[in-house]
């Protein structure tokens, strides 16, 4: 079975002395239902647009292909993360080619609302809206933080991708209503502690991706730890499961017993 490639985005925002993440909940319709996860999905087809990326970007294919241990193709989960938390929380990780920001409060809100509606129902296309708005990808400040392949007892799997950027200034989040029915902004520690005490579901991806973060103070020394680190360092990480005495077991890489599990 092929994996599908995803990418997903832990946006970080330091609130005081605390770093917050933003955690969204699933529609009990859609995939992942009612779990609270990272804003993110599946990498589509028209987020490969490397030939142009260059206009867009601080990084070519190359660049991130190599960031993500590939031969080509990087850049395409970085366009997907990117497009997935405009499509999902409203947040653009994006600036004016010139150096100017987009504000998303005021001056630019109502444009970039119509994009998104737009964008959603495939009315136009991600490209589009960078063309029309010349957009600027600062990719080198959306740093790979993880990479986990869905267990093979499933029967779809992800070869998912997360990053970590730092939330935009002059932008709100805004949970499309839709796939997601609420957002929060939490600290990882309190967000684990929901989760162990039953007030929110996740699964092991986020709450792992989670606790990846309780070393760091801050959201600038996160992201520039993890924009030092090189693609070799970053191992990719695939969870197995099997039934042991009629009950369900699991191993991930760095346990005792997981290559022959």
């Amino acid at each position: 079975m092929s994996l599908i490639p995803a990418a997903t985005v832990l946006l970080l925002r330091q609130n005081n002395k605390v770093m917050e993440v933003l955690l969204v909940e699933r529609s009990s319709n859609s995939a992942f239902g009612d779990l609270y996860v990272f804003p993110g999905g599946k990498v589509d087809s028209e987020d490969n647009f490397s030939d142009k990326l260059s206009f867009h970007s601080d990084l070519n294919d190359a660049d991130c292909s190599k960031l993500l241990d590939i031969e080509d193709g990087g850049a395409s989960f970085w366009v997907a993360c990117i497009r997935e938390c405009f499509e999902e929380v409203g947040v653009l990780l994006a600036r004016k080619k010139d150096g100017s920001k987009i504000d998303l409060n005021n001056k630019d809100k109502d444009r970039f609302v119509d994009y998104r509606e737009k964008l959603i129902s495939n009315k136009i296309s991600f490209l589009e809206i960078c063309e029309r708005e010349d957009l600027f990808f600062e990719t080198t400040n959306i740093v790979p933080f993880s990479h986990w392949i869905t267990p093979d007892i499933e029967t779809k799997r992800f070869d998912t991708r997360f990053f970590a950027a730092e939330m935009p200034k002059d932008q709100p989040t805004l949970h499309d209503g839709n796939e997601l029915t609420n957002s929060l902004w939490i600290s990882p520690k309190e967000a684990i502690k929901k989760a162990w005490n039953g007030e929110i579901k996740m699964i092991l991806p986020t709450s792992k991706n989670l606790e990846q973060t309780f070393d760091f103070n801050s959201t600038n020394e996160l992201i520039s730890f993890y924009k030092s680190k090189g693609s070799s360092e970053i191992k990719s990480i695939l969870p197995k499961f099997k039934k042991v005495d009629g009950k369900w077991e699991g191993r991930l890489p760095d346990d005792e017993g997981y290559e022959d599990f």
